[in-house]
């Protein structure tokens, strides 16, 4: 059965807004998923703040045109599914693949972070990654070293001008003792 034009639009428009909301998208093939499958990946990915769609994929190209990612060569043919990561994208991949582990007919085909597009093994790497707390820590860490440094650089001077003053006094409070 033909999907009408409107049709078509709205779901361009839904993919566009899951897009629009997600971290990360994971691709993969899902040929041979029996309805029960799919219905625990959707769950299993809800608990950790993530999505599954089975997409159409001329329309969700034109979706990932219309948000300004690049489409990959060859990464939409077939039987397409899609993992929206709405909160840690590394959370949300890791219970991907989990799931790909257990069942052989759900396969990664890459992954998109942000406009980037990772291959397979790319988008298996995301799992790896640290949270975003230790990465934030990590940054501040770098930031911070060298202010602390710069801090002491200036104020290396005038502690030594205060040491140099102390002891001249003291040595003033002994003589006039």
């Amino acid at each position: 059965m033909a999907i009408s034009k409107e049709k078509k639009q709205e779901m361009v428009a839904e993919y566009g807004q899951q897009l629009a909301r997600c971290e990360a998208v994971l691709l993969a093939e899902y040929r041979g998923m029996t309805v029960s499958r799919v219905t625990a990946l959707r769950r299993k990915l809800r608990e950790v703040d993530g999505g599954f769609q089975i997409v159409k994929n001329t329309l969700f190209e034109r979706a990932l045109a219309e948000t300004g990612i690049p489409v990959e060569e060859g990464q939409l043919t077939g039987p397409i599914a899609v993992g929206y990561c709405f909160g840690d994208v590394r959370l949300v991949t890791k219970a991907f693949l989990d799931y790909a582990r257990e069942d052989d007919s759900l396969k990664i085909r890459g992954a998109y972070l942000g406009k980037t597009y990772l291959d397979a093994a790319g988008a298996k790497s995301l799992a790896d990654m640290p949270p975003r707390e230790v990465v934030l820590a990590q940054l501040l860490g770098t930031v911070e070293g060298p202010m602390s440094s710069l801090v002491s650089v200036i104020a290396a001077p005038l502690r030594e001008i205060a040491q140099v003053l102390r002891a001249r006094s003291e040595q003033e409070q002994q003589a006039a003792a």
